[in-house]
């Protein structure tokens, strides 16, 4: 009886780390939409200039080769999750930044 118990404890764990584990690869992949979004809709209205736009274009490519190193071995952890959520909060202080600093094109 005491297998059973422990068994389905187990199943209980690893179900919700794999929940939990693409929940937060949506929220990265969801967020990283956001920002390009962000970053389109200030080239669009002239807030970025080509320069700017290639700083954060950089910026994104440097996250997105981070989360595919990341998810290389088939998951991502705790510590690679909050990773790639701090690059992210850095880089969206820096499209708030380069979008409101009054140099437009």
């Amino acid at each position: 009886m005491k297998k059973v118990g422990v068994m389905a404890a187990v199943g209980m764990i690893v179900s919700f780390l794999i929940s939990s584990n693409i929940a937060l690869a949506g929220q990265i992949k969801n967020r990283q939409i956001r920002q390009q979004k962000r970053i389109c809709q200030g080239i669009s209205n002239g807030e970025l200039t080509g320069r700017k736009v290639g700083i954060l274009e950089r910026e994104q490519c440097r996250i997105q080769k981070s989360k595919r190193r990341a998810w290389s071995d088939g998951r991502l952890t705790p510590m690679e999750g909050a990773r790639l959520h701090s690059q992210q909060d850095r880089a969206s202080g820096h499209i708030y930044r380069l979008k409101h600093n009054n140099i437009t094109r």
